[in-house]
């Protein structure tokens, strides 16, 4: 069973920056489309952004400019730089693995003065 895990969640002032990291187990890593979604309280969880296994990335249009997926295949890792984060950014970041449709647990952004 592949599993999933984020870090790097955390509080940050508006304006500041975060790295999120998903380390994710197996040997299909290299392979695979990853992801990241987000959900924000009383909202549905929403996509991100997209890193194929070469290496293309796609945005969510509010996150162009703000956002950079990108992977380490050597490490099985996915990483998510947020910056110039604003409190509508405020959520639980989850990422996924698209081919085994495994999820981590997600890791809490809070982005408050």
């Amino acid at each position: 069973q592949v599993q999933v895990v984020e870090s790097g969640g955390g509080l940050v002032q508006p304006g500041g920056s975060l790295r999120l990291s998903c380390v994710v187990s197996g040997n299909e890593f290299s392979n695979s489309i990853m992801e990241w979604y987000r959900k924000a309280p009383g909202n549905q969880r929403e996509w991100v952004a997209q890193i194929t296994a070469r290496g293309r990335v796609y945005y969510e249009d509010s996150m162009k400019g703000r956002a950079t997926i990108s992977r380490d295949n050597a490490k099985n890792t996915c990483y998510l730089d947020l910056h110039n984060l604003q409190p509508e950014d405020t959520a639980v970041y989850y990422c996924k693995q698209v081919s085994t449709n495994s999820w981590g647990q997600g890791t809490q952004v809070t982005v408050s003065s």
